[in-house]
């Protein structure tokens, strides 16, 4: 499978971690998907409207029976919404049609540019950049207390690798743990606690990738785990494997 990322316009750096193409081989082919705390536009060459697939709380399997072009945006955790008008949480575990969210001229008239242009794949990229950039020349800003909250947030977890605790959060920012949750969900698409969880997730998938023969334990006491046993219990249910085959099939594949 081809896959490939960039770095975005400059000016939407702030909202977007990269733009991105891939081709998917036909022959029914599986492509695993794991939560990574961001939310994605994917455009692809099936004659299908593009979509925005949210926040995710578990893995997911990607199939494709012929071959299938993708260009993509994939946004920095709790910037989507800027650009899609929509609470994250109703999108989270959800893919949602942008013509449904953006209106099916301005949908319509972005697919049939992407599709038809024989245009560098970079090229066309750009076209999905400058459709961003007029969105957010164009969207209300977030309340300034609420986007400050939510970043600071993130911030932190992000920083901390998810180890912080979500009541000692909630008072470093000055608000109750149901407000931090409130606006997380709202603006993230995920309780503060699950990002945690998926950001320690993530940290510990890297780790395996590189490590020929893995000492479990260590591994969950480094990447922010109480014990083997919640690094166990996070993979089964964000990956559907135990740490071991998980691994295994990351060694197989590389």
């Amino acid at each position: 499978m081809y896959y490939r990322e960039y770095s975005p316009h400059p000016a939407l750096a702030a909202h977007i971690a990269c733009v991105w193409a891939a081709q998917a081989p036909g022959g029914a082919h599986v492509h695993r998907v794991l939560p990574d705390n961001c939310v994605d536009i994917l455009w692809q060459d099936n004659g299908q409207s593009g979509f925005a697939v949210g926040m995710m709380s578990a893995a997911i399997l990607v199939a494709s029976e012929r071959p299938v072009r993708t260009l993509a945006v994939r946004f920095k955790p709790g910037m989507a919404g800027a650009f899609l008008h929509t609470p994250m949480q109703e999108i989270t575990d959800q893919r949602a049609d942008i013509d449904l969210l953006w209106g099916h001229s301005d949908a319509d008239r972005l697919a049939d540019a992407l599709w038809t242009s024989e245009a560098p794949l970079r090229a066309r990229l750009a076209l999905i950049e400058r459709e961003l950039l007029r969105r957010l020349r164009a969207a209300s800003a977030l309340p300034a207390g609420a986007a400050t909250l939510v970043q600071r947030a993130l911030a932190t977890l992000d920083d901390s690798g998810g180890e912080v605790r979500i009541e000692a959060l909630a008072a470093a920012l000055g608000v109750s743990r149901q407000h931090l949750a409130a606006q997380f969900r709202q603006h993230v698409g995920l309780s503060p606690k699950l990002f945690a969880r998926i950001c320690r997730f993530r940290q510990a998938t890297a780790a395996i990738k590189v490590a020929p023969a893995p000492d479990w334990a260590q591994l969950a006491l480094a990447c922010g785990y109480f014990d083997q046993s919640h690094l166990i219990h996070d993979f089964q249910e964000f990956s559907g494997s135990a740490p071991e085959r998980f691994h295994f099939s990351n060694q197989t594949d590389a």
